[in-house]
Formats: C-alpha cells, structure tokens, sequence
C-alpha cells in the first residue's frame, strides 16, 4: 500500500507535468526558456515523453521499463538545472529527490524487484 501511494504521489506530479508541457502553457515556455530550452515543439516533445514513461511506470507490466526511462527524463532535468546555475538542493536536485520517490514506490509494490535487488 505504501509502494502504490508513492508511486501514485509521483506520477501524479508529472503527469500534471507531462499536460503542462502537452498544453504548452505560457509559464512552461517561460521557464523552458530560462532553462535555454526552445519553445512549444520542445515542451510538446517533453511532454509526450513524460506522459508516455509515466503511463509505463503505472501499468504494472511496465513498471521497471517506465521507471528507467523516468530515471533517464529526470537526469536530464538535474543537468539542465546545473548547467544554468539554478540553487543545488531546491531545483537541481528535484530530480533526484523524485527518482528516489519513483524507485522505493516501485521497490515496494513490486516483490520481483525486491527479490532482484535485496540485501545479501
């Protein structure tokens, strides 16, 4: 139950971030931007990315596969925020603090995963 509640918490917010982006909402152009990334064909892009991997991580069958990709989204978060010099613990590392999220939800809803990577 734990495991589905923070696999539900995290893939709610970026699922909100994936229509966000969809939606090319003028404070996402904004902030893409800020972050030298170029307009709505590249928050569309992202979106759809987003979207899809989130969808992977929910459907059971899909779940480490989506966790992957999401791991792969977010690292490209946390360099893009580094590289522009944004604050270390709140913004750059957001990406982190949610990949860690991502990954104990599904370590705790997924008894395979944790047969596979159990301490010895």
């Amino acid at each position: 139950m734990i495991g589905w509640t923070l696999s539900g918490a995290a893939a709610a917010f970026l699922l909100i971030d994936a229509t966000m982006k969809l939606l090319a909402l003028p404070v996402v152009i904004k902030a893409s931007a800020e972050l030298g990334l170029g307009g709505v064909g590249m928050a569309r892009g992202l979106g759809a990315v987003l979207l899809i991997s989130t969808l992977l991580y929910l459907a059971p069958q899909t779940a480490a596969i989506g966790a992957i990709l999401l791991t792969g989204y977010l690292g490209g978060s946390v360099i893009t925020h580094l590289r522009v010099g944004n604050p270390l613990f709140t913004h750059a590392l957001f990406g982190v603090y949610l990949g860690i999220v991502l990954w104990l939800g599904l370590y705790l809803r997924d008894a395979r995963l944790r047969a596979l990577i159990a301490p010895r």
